[in-house]
């Protein structure tokens, strides 16, 4: 069984759990009986590691609200490691 979205153009949005072979049937509104499109939504990313989801979602809040900092964040570079200007080439 798998969880689908669904769309109804008077009551909104709702989910359907159903038989991966009928995933490409129509489904009636719980709300008013009509039948509602159906909404094509990514893949479920629970089983991210914890690190991955948590960037994944500080990546995705960034594109509407982003943070201001007043310091940078991450790791420093490796010790040695100078950064180099672009008009010079790299062997």
């Amino acid at each position: 069984m798998a969880l689908y979205a669904f769309n109804c153009a008077g009551c909104g949005p709702f989910e359907v759990v159903r038989p991966m072979a009928d995933a490409g049937e129509a489904a009636r509104c719980p709300g008013c009986g009509a039948i509602a499109r159906r909404v094509f939504t990514p893949p479920g990313l629970a089983v991210l590691a914890r690190p991955m989801r948590r960037a994944l979602d500080r990546e995705e809040k960034s594109a509407h609200e982003p943070d201001v900092v007043a310091r940078k964040a991450g790791r420093p570079m490796p010790h040695g490691h100078e950064p180099t200007p672009p008009w010079v080439l790299a062997h």
